[in-house]
């Protein structure tokens, strides 16, 4: 009885004994981050690392505004908390399988007739997120499709990086894809003469990874997730009203994904 009870403490201890032996690797295994999602603070640097060090809210970065400063707050191999209820491409709650990025910067503030004051993003802090970006990349095999912005997995809650971060100059270094220009202009003729059903706009959305209702309806959710998109990809008009560009813009950038 002493006996087993010695071998109990021992494995508890984590002093079993136990040999592993290393010799033999499989080839079956990738890592686990599939995605990195792109965050504002909504704060000032002060009050982000005072909310990102805490016990509620987490990340493993944040890049700060002037310097723009890299803080490496949690370990890639563990789980930030930052991305919440969030779904893309039939992936749920990615916390557990995304590096969460938040980068300090207000959003927007009210102005007086109720209209959304966005800030400006800075190229110091730009260019500093797109050395990250691609460092994580190639250190994790990721893919272009692999960037996303909290607004396009949460999008019926979230709206950050909101609609001046520069999605663009992210595809112009190759870190996400981009509807095809050309494509965009063939597609559009197209759809300025017969506009696609509402269905449609569904379909295309939930192929490039959104959650998105898909019965047809132009209810609320149906206008987020299309607002969502227009803010990343078209955003002069994120009114999540669908119209012609955005059909062009979606069956461009749909295709890509689908060769």
């Amino acid at each position: 009885m002493k006996y087993l009870a010695l071998i109990f403490l021992l494995m508890l201890s984590g002093c079993s004994g136990l040999k592993i032996d290393d010799s033999y690797q499989s080839e079956g295994h990738d890592s686990r981050v599939q995605f990195i999602v792109l965050h504002y603070t909504a704060s000032d640097l002060p009050r982000s690392l005072q909310l990102l060090t805490g016990d509620q809210v987490s990340s493993h970065y944040l890049i700060a505004e002037q310097p723009a400063t890299v803080y490496r707050l949690v370990d890639e191999n563990r789980r930030a908390w930052h991305a919440g209820d969030s779904q893309w491409s039939g992936r749920t709650w990615l916390n557990a399988t995304s590096i969460g990025i938040e980068m300090v910067n207000r959003g927007y503030i009210t102005g007086p007739d109720g209209e959304k004051v966005w800030q400006t993003w800075s190229d110091q802090q730009i260019d500093t997120l797109i050395v990250l970006l691609k460092d994580i990349m190639q250190r994790h095999n990721l893919t272009p499709a692999s960037i996303v912005g909290h607004s396009d997995i949460a999008p019926q809650r979230k709206v950050d990086p909101g609609p001046l971060f520069p999605w663009q100059r992210l595809a112009h270094e190759g870190l996400i894809d981009w509807p095809n220009p050309q494509a965009v202009a063939f597609y559009l003729t197209e759809f300025s003469q017969q506009m696609p059903s509402v269905e449609w706009f569904q379909q295309q959305l939930a192929k490039i990874g959104y959650a998105v209702p898909e019965h047809g309806e132009l209810d609320q959710a149906t206008r987020n997730v299309l607002a969502a998109f227009q803010m990343k990809y078209r955003p002069q008009r994120y009114d999540g009203e669908p119209d012609a560009q955005t059909a062009a813009m979606l069956l461009a950038l749909s295709t890509q994904f689908n060769r």
